[in-house]
């Protein structure tokens, strides 16, 4: 299966499409590891979009 590519964009609450290092788009921005099926979790409390960085 192909990866995910890298600068994906998926929103706080959906389905983490692919192992790696995801960077909110805030300020301050932040970097979370994620695995495969977890849930993208809130950036400081508050609901963010995630953008794909690096593998795991």
């Amino acid at each position: 299966m192909a990866k995910t590519p890298l600068g994906t964009i998926r929103k706080t609450g959906q389905k983490c499409p692919e192992s790696g290092v995801w960077e909110a788009q805030a300020n301050p921005s932040g970097t979370i590891p994620l695995s495969e099926g977890e849930t993208f979790p809130p950036h400081r409390g508050s609901s963010v979009d995630w953008k794909l960085i690096s593998y795991a």
